[in-house]
């Protein structure tokens, strides 16, 4: 896994995320996978009792697309973790040897929330 500072390329996405969350970005965090000409992203808006969950717009992935595109091929991530917290991102990176292929995105997105979040319900009512 690395983590990514604030001033590089990921700024952009904020600004997406912050749009696609309809409501302040604050506690926004945003899971996303990619790979050869896809990418899902999925956002995840704390609203301290629950999280929403938010399809991420065609913007994001197109942007995440350009940014896992413009990495060697080597060095291409597998997931991002995109956290808006008080005004700042952090992000931090998973590569392709540090998942199981055999397990589904849904899987790891739910894993993911679950280490973040713990057992708090997240509403997929409006995607």
């Amino acid at each position: 896994m690395a983590n990514l500072d604030s001033g590089s390329k990921y700024e952009d996405v904020g600004r997406i995320v912050s749009e696609d969350v309809r409501a302040d970005p604050d506690g926004a965090y945003l899971y996303a996978e990619a790979g050869e000409g896809w990418v899902e992203p999925s956002i995840f808006k704390d609203l301290g009792n629950r999280l929403v969950y938010r399809e991420g717009s065609h913007e994001l992935s197109l942007k995440l697309l350009e940014i896992w595109e413009a990495e060697e091929p080597d060095k291409r991530w597998s997931a991002l973790h995109y956290t808006i917290s008080n005004g700042r991102f952090e992000a931090s990176l998973d590569y392709w040897e540090d998942i199981d292929p055999e397990e589904s995105t849904l899987d790891r997105r739910e894993r993911a929330i679950r280490k973040r979040f713990g057992d708090k319900p997240v509403d997929y009512s409006d995607p």
